[in-house]
This record gives structure tokens, C-alpha cells and sequence, in this order.
């Protein structure tokens, strides 16, 4: 009897052992970004299960995604976000740019519908604080990835110009193309596109959306990993 104990307990204790070290040899992979990342996000942890560990910030609770938010809330927590999980990230997928240009009331700071009202962080500002957001995430030694912030319709709550991602988008890639860092262009696959994948007058994906949207970002991830 405490012979075949003995023999359930080593083998438990070895699949506990062999799983840990099956984990710790597959590439960690981290996915920073606004609530279309938040979308696509369980699509990538199912299309890499069992080859990468996929990982995004999460509540307190840890049971909903934490949003990313703009490029002011990144600067605030991007080295708290490095740090999830234990950190030693191979591959950082990384965006943003939608919050930044919805606009806010000046009063109040809430969101707002009209298009009079300041943008939450000017093109200037976005510019200059997603400088710094990438600075901290080249210190991780990471193989970073820039997700283009993807096509905005009319009529959408708060208020966003649909030129507006075409104005950011440009202002991230110069970066990006100083600092040599790999692009994922969601916002030109998604574009030609949009009536299939986009919920309308909104800037969020319908389910097919997201899991179209997540295809491409596995894509990007498998590039890095293979470099």
C-alpha cells in the first residue's frame, strides 16, 4: 500500500516538475494594448497554445483584462506591466493611439461626443509619451512589436475624427522607423475590410473581427520568434 503511494506521489511530483520545465523552455510573449488588443488577446493565447506563453495585464482580480488605455496611462504603468508574471518577455506586442485622440471634456475630464472638445492627448503629446513608453520597453530586451491603431467610422462615442488614426499612425511609425522596431499594420488589413469585421459605428470588432485581427497578430509574433 505505501509502495504504490510512494509511486502516485513521484509521479505526480514529476508531472508537476516536467510541466514547469515545458513552460519555462516556451517563449513568453507579452500583449500591451487598448480594448480592440483586449478583443483578439484569447484569440492569440488559443492560436499559440502550446507555443508561446501569451500574456496581458489583467485587473486585481485577475479576472478581466486591464485596458491599456492612452499613451498617458502607458507611461504612468508600463514598468508595472513589465513585471507580470515574473517579466523576461521574448516578443512585446504593443499599441496605442485609440484613447489619445477621443475626446474629453475640458471640465470634467469624461469622455466626450463633441468634436469641439480637446483630444486626451494631442498628436504632439502622443508623439512625445509613446517616445517615452518605448524607451522603458527596449529596456526589457524584448523583441517589440507596434500595433497600428486600426480604422475609425463616423458617428462613433466618444468622438474620434476618422482621420484621426491615419494622423497617429504616422506619428508612431516614425518612431518605430528610428528605432527599427517591427510593425504589425492592423489598421491598413483591417481597412480594406471593415463591412466583414468591424461592428458598425464602432470602432470595436465583432467576434469573426477580433479572431480575423488575432490571426494577424500571431503572424507578427511568429516572425519575431523566428529571428
Amino acid at each position: 500500500m505505501f509502495s504504490s503511494l510512494r509511486l502516485r506521489l513521484a509521479a505526480l511530483i514529476c508531472l508537476a516538475v516536467c510541466s514547469v520545465s515545458m513552460a519555462a523552455d516556451k517563449p513568453r510573449v507579452l500583449i500591451l494594448g487598448d480594448s480592440i488588443s483586449i478583443g483578439y488577446t484569447p484569440y492569440v493565447q488559443k492560436m499559440m497554445e502550446g507555443e508561446a506563453i501569451v500574456k496581458r495585464p489583467m485587473r486585481a482580480n485577475g479576472q478581466r483584462a486591464e485596458n491599456c488605455s492612452g499613451t498617458t496611462y502607458g507611461v504612468e504603468n508600463v514598468e508595472r506591466w513589465l513585471k507580470i508574471d515574473g517579466g523576461d518577455w521574448d516578443v512585446i506586442h504593443f499599441n496605442w493611439g485609440l484613447h489619445d485622440m477621443k475626446r474629453e471634456d475640458p471640465k470634467t475630464k469624461k469622455p466626450s461626443r463633441n468634436p469641439d472638445h480637446p483630444r486626451q492627448a494631442d498628436v504632439e503629446t502622443y508623439e512625445k509619451q509613446l517616445r517615452a513608453i518605448v524607451k522603458k520597453l527596449q529596456q526589457s530586451d524584448a523583441k517589440l512589436i507596434f500595433c497600428t491603431t486600426t480604422p475609425v467610422p463616423t458617428g462613433v462615442s466618444p468622438h474620434r475624427d476618422t482621420t484621426d488614426p491615419a494622423k497617429y499612425n504616422t506619428a508612431a511609425l516614425k518612431i518605430m522607423k528610428e528605432h527599427d522596431i517591427a510593425v504589425d499594420d492592423l489598421y491598413t488589413f483591417a481597412n480594406s475590410r471593415l463591412d466583414d469585421i468591424q461592428r458598425p459605428n464602432n470602432v470595436h470588432f465583432t467576434p469573426d473581427g477580433s479572431k480575423t485581427l488575432a490571426e494577424e497578430v500571431v503572424k507578427s509574433i511568429r516572425e519575431a520568434l523566428e529571428k
